[in-house]
């Protein structure tokens, strides 16, 4: 048995080719077949230049097991799950490494609806028969059929907003070199938006850095060419563009909480008594604004896959992390990078409020630290110590993710990453700045010590 080193709790990813490579990616996709019971998969890749390489090993080891393979082509994450469920297919791969270093890459998979494998939903049993590699030969070999279906995405895309309501605007848009670029130029078409592109063709070498704007460094090209360019506000996504970062007319980043609290505004002022999906790291600012709308909020454990199935035993509209990731029922349940964007202007035009207008207060009322990590040893320990350290004056203490604590006018919630040795921390207040940042210092204080 060959032990796969790329498993990860989420998806699969690693250095190529160390970690990943043609003789990997179709022991895998044949591994996948076989769990899955596969018959038609839709397959995509991202812009990596090792992509092309092992989509086509991960080709030979779908038709080798019998699987019909509807290929995308080059495209974002959201592409395979369009696919999966527009065409009623058995799932679904798409080969990306989002926004690791160019060195790496991955697969992210989904079976039937768009519903995704993690480690916990079949992840680990593939890697199991990848590594075992005993596969059974098929009575006929699958057939692959290249397709095109970024008209028939568009305009799924057009759905979530009126375009009778939309007006001018001019909006920075930086694809990152990654995928984003040509679903832009087809967006382009229908809407009444001036776009000024940067870093917009693909190019699987990023030279302009690998796209993530979470990393601060990352931010400055969008938010400087805003400001230089007087635009109303800046898009930029990462190099699948499952998720989308925002800037306001004045260039500033704006945390994702608030636009989780946005979007969440968005639907139920279309349909009140919806459920709407947050995860636990910063929620006060959300459940506000779901509670004056009479929406009913529903706190998921972090993380695609749980935020995916919450919704669906729900059947929440609408479900948001602070991490830029944004879930629609009507994308079956799904995270786009594109949806959001699309709502968000919707807005500001609905309003004639600029994006600073629409979260100025929201980030005054609820003042969060946003995500912090520190590198441990031993997060369990400290952990515990700090749920000590506050259990007499804690109002509310949960283990939904992590540990969140909640005090009369302010809250955290810590917890320990799945795949590094980190802790995360997030602290937020009611209306108070002063008392919020005291917080997460002396929490870091703690940590530190």
């Amino acid at each position: 048995m060959n032990q796969i080193n790329c498993f990860k709790a989420y998806d699969i990813r690693g250095r190529v080719p160390e970690e990943l490579n043609p003789d990997i990616a179709y022991s895998i996709s044949r591994a996948y077949a076989e769990f899955i019971n596969a018959r038609k998969i839709a397959l995509c890749r991202d812009v990596r230049l090792s992509s092309e390489m092992l989509t086509n090993a991960i080709f030979d080891g779908l038709t080798d097991s019998g699987v019909d393979v509807f290929d995308l082509g080059v495209g974002g994450t959201e592409f395979v799950y369009f696919g999966t469920f527009h065409n009623k297919l058995d799932g679904g791969i798409m080969v990306t490494a989002s926004h690791n270093p160019p060195n790496y890459n991955g697969m992210k998979l989904v079976r039937e609806q768009c519903r995704p494998i993690s480690e916990d939903t079949g992840l680990r049993d593939i890697k199991l028969l990848a590594e075992e590699a005993n596969f059974p030969k098929p009575l006929t070999s699958g057939i692959l059929q290249k397709i095109d279906l970024m008209s028939e995405y568009i305009s799924h895309l057009l759905t979530y907003i009126d375009t009778d309501n939309l007006f001018s605007k001019k909006i920075v848009v930086n694809a990152g070199n990654g995928g984003a670029g040509p679903v832009i130029d087809q967006l382009e078409k229908h809407l009444p938006f001036e776009f000024i592109k940067i870093n917009h063709e693909p190019d699987g070498t990023f030279p302009n850095g690998v796209p993530n704007p979470m990393l601060k460094e990352n931010r400055f090209s969008t938010g400087n060419c805003v400001r230089q360019s007087g635009a109303d506000l800046g898009i930029a996504w990462d190099g699948d563009f499952d998720r989308c970062f925002f800037f306001d007319e004045n260039g500033r980043f704006i945390d994702g909480y608030y636009i989780v609290g946005l979007l969440a505004e968005s639907f139920l002022t279309k349909s009140q008594d919806e459920r709407i999906v947050h995860d636990p790291r910063l929620i006060w600012n959300t459940l506000d604004i779901i509670q004056k709308n009479y929406g009913i909020p529903i706190q998921s454990k972090s993380g695609h896959a749980f935020i995916k199935q919450t919704m669906r035993e729900e059947d929440a509209i609408y479900g948001g992390e602070m991490s830029a990731h944004h879930y629609f029922r009507d994308f079956s349940y799904a995270d786009s990078g594109m949806i959001p964007w699309l709502l968000v202007v919707e807005i500001m035009c609905q309003r004639k409020m600029s994006l600073s207008e629409l979260v100025n207060e929201r980030i005054s009322l609820f003042p969060a630290s946003g995500e912090i990590n520190r590198e441990v040893d031993n997060a369990i320990e400290i952990l515990e110590k700090i749920e000590k350290n506050y259990a007499e004056k804690a109002l509310k203490t949960e283990y939904v993710d992590g540990l969140s604590m909640e005090f009369s006018n302010w809250r955290f919630n810590v917890r320990a990453s799945n795949t590094e040795p980190l802790l995360r921390l997030n602290v937020e207040s009611s209306n108070d700045i002063t008392l919020m940042e005291k917080q997460t210092n002396e929490l870091l204080a703690l940590i530190k010590s």
